[in-house]
């Protein structure tokens, strides 16, 4: 065996090593931030109505690399065609507000070793993928009344066969960790849930037509359904929203968290 070999086993055990005897341990906390919501009431991510989220985290690490994340979030959603730019968005007229509980389930990946306690490896950039269950409920204003639109199937859908608010959607997580002192740290993360279902805003395919809704669900689902400022938009199976690509909401947050586990102390030689 030559001297490279042995160099290269002598690092790949040392590797080994050093897994085997990473700290593990439990890490609870409490984030606040911001929610953000992407689709057909926000085709250009403006960020004039951006809410209010928080949430509590349980995270479990493995070792100082990986670790899995659970959270139970909530964020204020919504989205107002009278903010956009878009010519035909502004005509269209349309808004929603919704609140989103959320549970989120993520696997992480620390790209620097990270130790609670350390004086040098003590903070590190880390990614998460994971997966989202949520539910949603957009409402919208008529005069000084708030509607919860599913309840009035404002694209036509018949009784029964309106869309679930319970959904689900994959989530990438993105942020830097670091230590306050051995017990506690900040997290700062951004948060996107790409979701399968396109009616996080109540639109997604045409307008239907308004005498069927009527007599299906009476006049304020006929109002709810078009609010546009121009006769030429809300015509029967004319573009409401894009169907083809479903809706997105984000969160942005600062988290602090308390670690429960144990701090391993280095093995002390027999020789």
């Amino acid at each position: 065996m030559n001297i490279k070999k042995a160099i290269f086993i002598v690092l790949i055990f040392q590797s080994l090593q050093g897994t085997v005897m990473a700290q593990k341990g439990y890490e609870l906390g409490g984030w606040l931030g911001l929610a953000q919501y992407y689709g057909d009431l926000n085709t250009s991510i403006n960020l004039k109505k951006v809410g209010p989220a928080l949430g509590l985290n349980a995270r479990y690490n493995f070792n100082n690399r990986l670790g899995v994340k659970g959270s139970l979030n909530y964020g204020r959603i919504g989205g107002n065609d009278d903010l956009s730019t878009n010519n035909f968005e502004r005509r269209r007229n349309l808004d929603f507000t919704s609140n989103v509980f959320d549970f989120t389930g993520v696997g992480e990946f620390n790209f620097f070793d990270y130790k609670h306690g350390s004086k040098i490896e003590n903070w590190t950039p880390y990614l998460g993928l994971g997966f989202s269950v949520f539910r949603f409920d957009p409402t919208s204003k008529l005069g000084d009344e708030r509607y919860h639109l599913r309840d009035f199937g404002t694209e036509g859908q018949p009784l029964g066969e309106e869309y679930l608010l319970i959904n689900g959607g994959l989530t990438l997580t993105g942020g830097i960790k670091w230590d306050l002192n051995r017990d506690w740290s900040l997290n700062a993360e951004f948060s996107l849930r790409k979701i399968f279902t396109d009616y996080l805003d109540d639109v997604s395919t045409v307008y239907t037509d308004p005498n069927t809704l009527r007599a299906r669900r009476g006049d304020i689902a006929v109002r709810l359904a078009d609010k546009s400022l121009d006769d030429r938009v809300g015509s029967p199976g004319t573009q409401r929203g894009n169907s083809r690509d479903n809706d997105t909401y984000v969160f942005i947050g600062l988290s602090l968290m308390r670690y429960f586990g144990d701090i391993p102390c280095p093995k002390l030689s027999n020789n």
